[in-house]
């Protein structure tokens, strides 16, 4: 966050909570004041009655007893007061408090959507240029197509998310659901993977046949995120294991790592828009925060559930329930 926006954030406390103490203050104030015209008044009625009057000590009571109603009634409206104040303030609080964080993020997110755009179009335009200007070799013809198509693909996945994520938020994705192989699609993200990234080993076991109620492309959409989530948190040479199979009338697909992990208290938060984990270790790792939050989404317009735990010996593991065709 920038030093200007730093002290308009500190200003803007110092002022709420200025704010909040004069509120409670006049509250407090007002009490008092009531409190000291109610004796005041009970001193005079008091002070109007003759002590000979056979009734004096009942007429005492009576003032008295209205002056202990009335000191009752400002307690009690003053507690009230205090009390929507209070729920008010924490509130207010709380929403100006997510309304920042959320613009951070939207911050960081646009920080990043530009850096993710810029790499590979610099670098596909790099190699069209070299493609252009030499007269290379067949094979390293073939290795800078093949590298600019990655890229190509990279910006395509990212463009996809952005514009899916838009869509899905402002309830415009037009869903058509219907019977598809989750297997065969698994198994298709799974070769596709494979073809982008050659020097990553995959580890899976499919049980075949598994059939699901679903879109493809917002599956195939998940599934290609959470391979992608492990690939970028994990070292180059550990392995990615994915399985999918069934229980009752569930499938249950995993993606497991071996890579940094996720601390327990940020297990939750990792399915938000724009949150990524808060350590150095994944602050320097490409990505815009869009892609478990897709996943979360998806999952749930299934009427399934995603979570992640540790992976043994270490890294995560994302774990996707739906239910069977």
């Amino acid at each position: 966050m920038s030093l200007s926006k730093t002290k308009g954030l500190t200003v803007v406390i110092v002022v709420y909570w200025v704010l909040l103490s004069y509120m409670v203050a006049a509250l407090i104030w007002w009490f008092i004041a009531l409190e000291r015209q109610n004796t005041s008044i009970t001193q005079i009625r008091l002070a109007e009655l003759t002590k000979d009057d056979p009734a004096y000590i009942e007429k005492v009571a009576v003032i008295e007893d209205a002056k202990k109603r009335k000191t009752a009634q400002y307690i009690g409206e003053g507690v009230t007061f205090l009390a929507l104040i209070l729920v008010g303030a924490v509130f207010v609080f709380r929403a100006t408090r997510r309304q920042l964080r959320l613009s951070q993020q939207q911050q960081n997110f646009m920080m990043a959507v530009t850096h993710e755009l810029k790499t590979p179009i610099a670098i596909t335009r790099l190699n069209l240029e070299t493609l252009q200007k030499r007269k290379l070799e067949e094979e390293k013809q073939q290795k800078l197509i093949s590298n600019t198509l990655q890229e190509a693909n990279r910006l395509n996945i990212l463009c996809n998310n952005i514009l899916l994520a838009a869509q899905l938020d402002a309830g415009a994705y037009a869903s058509n659901k219907e019977e598809i192989n989750f297997s065969d699609l698994v198994e298709g993200c799974i070769d596709d993977f494979i073809t982008r990234f050659p020097k990553r080993e995959v580890r899976e076991l499919i049980t075949e046949g598994l059939y699901i109620q679903g879109e493809t492309l917002l599956l195939q959409m998940l599934v290609n995120n959470l391979l992608e989530n492990a690939m970028k948190y994990s070292p180059k040479e550990s392995p990615i294991q994915i399985s999918l199979h069934a229980e009752k009338n569930e499938l249950i697909l995993s993606i497991s790592d071996q890579g940094v992990g996720i601390p327990d208290e940020e297990k939750k938060k990792v399915f938000d828009k724009f949150y990524r984990v808060g350590n150095e270790n994944t602050r320097t790792t490409k990505g815009t925060g869009l892609g478990l939050y897709l996943c979360s989404r998806i999952v749930k317009s299934h009427n399934g559930y995603i979570s992640v735990t540790d992976n043994q010996p270490q890294g995560s593991n994302f774990v996707v329930t739906l239910q069977q065709a």
